[in-house]
This record gives C-alpha cells, structure tokens and sequence, in this order.
C-alpha cells in the first residue's frame, strides 16, 4: 500500500491506534497517520482506516503503534517549558555510533524491515512481505529481531527472525492487533501491545511466545520499553484523560504517571543508566524528542525543527536515534542526549523509519 511521508511520520510514533489500524503498509499506513493526525496522542480509538501517500512514519506508521488518543490534554499541573539540560549519564566526547539499527523501510509498495550499522553503513532489506512488517526491536544478545507483520485486515501479529532475516517464527496467533514486541534484559520474557482483550493493552508472554497474560486493565495502553535492568516498564497510556508517559513495575504494580504534555507520542526509550526517557510530542507536522528523568523532572527538548517521531537510545546511552522528514522524505537520525551532533543516518527516495538500536 503507498503512504505518503506524512501519513507515516504520523504513524511512526504512536502505536497502532484504533482509528488507525491500518499499519504501514496498509494498516501500518493507517496508524501511523492515525498518529500524525491525532497529535500523536492515544486517545480516540476506532476502526482501522485506510491511510494516504507522502507522511511521515512517526512511530505509528509502521505497525500499529500505541492507541492514538485524540482527547484533549489535561493541563493539571503545568510542566516548565523544556530547555536543554546535560543528561544524567555522563557523555563521552569521543562516542562513535557503534552497533546496529533495525528500522522500518518503504520500498515503494510495502512497509519492509532493514538493518544497518549505527553509522549507516552496510543496509541491509531483511523482508519482502505484501502485508508489511512493523516495530521492530533487537534482542538484548544481538542475535534476533522482534516485529509485527499484517497477517489480514487489522490483524498483526509479532514474529521473530535472524539478523540476516532466516528462522523466521511467528509468535502470535490470537487474531488481533498485536505490536511492538520488546524482550526483557534477560532474555525470558516478551512485552508487547494487544488488542486481543478488546481494548489496546501491555501484555507479557515467554520467549517463545508462550504463557500470555495481559499486564494492563485501565484505559489504552501501549509502547511498551524495558528498562535496563529489567524491572520497570515505560508506555503510553490514556488513563489519567489524554495521552501521557508512564512507567510501572514489570508485574504491573506502582503505576506512575511521568509527563503531563500535550500532544504525547507513543514509543519511549530508557537511557542506560535507567534514570531518563526518552520520548516525542507536539502537534502532528511540529513533533520533537525529548528526554525526561523518570520521575517526570528535568524536562529537556532536543530538536528543533521539523516533525520528528520513534526515539530510541543506543545501548551504550551516548546517542538517540530518530526519525525525522525535516528533508521533506522519511529519514533516521542520530542526536547526542543534550541535542548536540545530529548525524544523518538514511538519505534515500524511500521511507525509514521506527529505529531500534542494538549490539
């Protein structure tokens, strides 16, 4: 299915919203501009829909990303407007981009997935699928990459393969719309965006796909990122009203609200150290990154132009990689934490976009 790059920057960053449940490819178009034209928010959830050319995949093009929420934000108590600030990891002046860096590729007709080397190097297209793959993430050894594929219609399920795209195994099979699959720092357990309860929830399930049990019961919930360490899990969700950031602990337990922004995206990324998030916002065509300590203090803004989506930490926390249409074309780009040293990753005719970084 063609989408234009607005339509998949909007998808890009927000989950696989109701409205939008059309993925990039079809139903991934169909989120992504769901997100793009819902402000990035989870709020409205509704039937898939189909998702036009020339937008930009913000997290939510690709796959389903987070539930779109288009409800008003409630500005309870205003947050300092963002500034840039030095991070809490300490950041070394001579950070290479090292590792590698699964995204989603546009070929023309299909939402693909690529992998290359952090500096842009060695690109690789690893699926050729008419349905169109989504959200995909590197396992913590290296060795596999997570995603979504649409089986039909709204229904997506989450796969695993080989870095050099063998092995393909499917791991779910409930009929839903099931997305941006994570695996846990110690390799065991599998977190990941379901609908198959009727609302979009967190769930859990093993490795191998087995043992699911829904982690989330309050309102739309989405995204979902480990921490380092394991023991938390950040997301989207439209509990308190609109759209914000969260984390919880791994059972599900001491839930906590973590921005009050309007316009909030969907993916989020824990920074090495566990002590930050990072994370985009803002009005669709007008969406920033930005990083936050978990505790919702030290607000910082880190791009200032353009509309930007689907941030996510290097392993070694020195970089974020995002992507942006700040060209006029879906590309990914590399920061420093404190907004310095932007890198160009992509420069192509097609569309990249939802980065995962990995060893």
């Amino acid at each position: 299915m063609n989408i234009s790059e607005t339509q998949k920057m909007a998808l890009m960053g927000a989950g696989l919203g109701a409205s939008v449940v059309v993925i990039c490819g079809v139903v991934g178009a169909a989120v992504w501009l769901f997100n793009a034209r819902t402000n990035g928010g989870l709020g409205n959830i509704s039937t898939p829909t189909t998702a036009a050319q020339n937008t930009l995949p913000a997290e939510a093009a690709a796959l389903p990303s987070a539930l779109p929420i288009n409800t008003p934000t409630a500005a309870s108590t205003p947050q300092p407007s963002p500034t840039l600030f030095p991070t809490s990891t300490p950041l070394s002046p001579d950070a290479t981009l090292t590792g590698k860096i699964v995204f989603v590729c546009y070929d023309g007709v299909d939402d693909e997935l690529c992998l290359m080397n952090a500096d842009g190097s060695a690109r690789t297209r690893l699926t050729d699928n008419e349905g169109g793959d989504f959200y995909p993430s590197l396992t913590p050894d290296g060795q596999f990459i997570l995603y979504a594929r649409q089986i039909s219609g709204s229904n997506y399920e989450i796969f695993r393969m080989r870095l050099d795209g063998t092995e393909v195994t499917q791991l779910t099979r409930n009929g839903s719309q099931n997305y941006a699959p994570e695996l846990s720092p110690d390799g065991a357990t599998i977190v990941f965006t379901s609908a198959q309860s009727g609302a979009q929830q967190i769930w859990l399930m093993q490795a191998d796909g087995s043992n699911a049990r829904q982690l989330t019961q309050v309102g739309e919930n989405i995204d979902p990122t480990w921490s380092p360490d394991g023991q938390w899990i950040a997301f989207a969700s439209n509990r308190s009203g609109a759209r914000q950031l969260w984390i919880m602990r791994a059972d599900g337990s001491e839930a906590r609200q973590v921005t009050d922004l309007p316009d909030m995206g969907g993916r989020s990324s824990f920074s090495a150290d566990g002590l930050a998030l990072t994370f985009y916002a803002g009005p669709f065509g007008e969406r920033h990154i930005y990083l936050i300590n978990v505790d919702g203090s030290n607000l910082r803004q880190l791009t200032t132009e353009s509309d930007n989506a689907g941030p996510g930490f290097s392993p070694d926390g020195q970089w974020i990689a995002f992507a942006s249409i700040r060209t006029g074309n879906n590309d990914i780009y590399a920061v420093r934490p404190d907004g310095s040293a932007l890198t160009r990753l992509t420069d192509r005719i097609s569309s990249e976009y939802q980065p995962r970084w990995g060893r």
